[in-house]
């Protein structure tokens, strides 16, 4: 599975990986001359979730072959609502993870603050709500999938005030 290293060439690393996520090499190759803010958003493992306390790690399985071009969906859509984006980074990974480890990261570098934020916001809002990867919880009283799962959406939906 790819992902864990950036791209030689272009603004854009996508992936989808069982390792772990590469967090300092994604924020520093976000890193450009020409923008002066860049936001890294983590999702970590918690300790619960909506009606079950103590989670004791989670699962989470994708499908690899349509998770690239939802990011690229993503971002061309991310591009067109913030131009001056710089580069954008989004990795999830897939597997069993244990409490406190990274399951996905956006990074999105910008000009200027503002449309960072609101860029890295839609960016991981984008990714939640329509990428095909689904959560398996297991938690002291039992498993199941997660509780915030969904049909997947059109990119361009998201955040639409429309």
């Amino acid at each position: 599975m790819p992902g864990v290293t950036p791209p030689e060439n272009g603004d854009n690393w996508f992936g989808v990986t069982a390792d772990e996520l590469p967090i300092a090499a994604a924020y520093e190759w976000a890193v450009r001359p020409s923008c002066g803010a860049v936001v890294l958003f983590s999702g970590t493992v918690r300790d619960h979730a909506e009606g079950r306390d103590d989670v004791q790690h989670l699962t989470y399985e994708a499908y690899d072959e349509q998770v690239v071009p939802v990011f690229e969906r993503i971002t061309a859509e991310l591009r067109e609502r913030w131009p001056d984006t710089g580069r954008v980074v989004l990795l999830h990974r897939t597997g069993r993870l244990e409490l406190g480890e990274s399951s996905v990261i956006a990074v999105v570098s910008s000009p200027h603050r503002p449309n960072a934020f609101e860029a890295g916001r839609y960016a991981i809002d984008a990714l939640k709500e329509s990428a095909p990867i689904w959560k398996h919880e297991v938690w002291a009283d039992g498993s199941d999938w997660g509780t915030d799962a969904h049909t997947a959406v059109d990119p361009r939906s998201v955040g639409a005030t429309e």
